[in-house]
């Protein structure tokens, strides 16, 4: 059997390359909006469908859309990196 040692420095990471990181910032800037603004239409969703059932217009609606607010930027402050690292919170 032969074994294979080599030396050679190696190439850095593809997760470490700038244009990574740009590509990564890009993606989650486009996403956060969309995390934000479907928590809100979630609850608010929700709230009007029981406010029908329920006859109860609009409180169900306001309540559960200020709980998908909530909820939503509790999610960007989540994924939002710490440093400018591209570290998020959650990791």
């Amino acid at each position: 059997m032969t074994q294979n040692f080599d030396n050679s420095k190696e190439a850095p990471s593809p997760r470490t390359s700038p244009s990574r990181k740009i590509a990564d910032k890009s993606g989650i800037a486009l996403e956060l909006p969309f995390t934000l603004v479907g928590a809100v239409i979630a609850g608010g969703g929700i709230g009007y469908f029981l406010d029908k059932w329920l006859h109860t217009s609009p409180w169900l609606m306001m309540i559960l859309g200020a709980v998908g607010f909530v909820g939503g930027v509790r999610e960007v402050i989540r994924r939002l990196p710490v440093d400018g690292g591209g570290t998020p919170h959650g990791s």
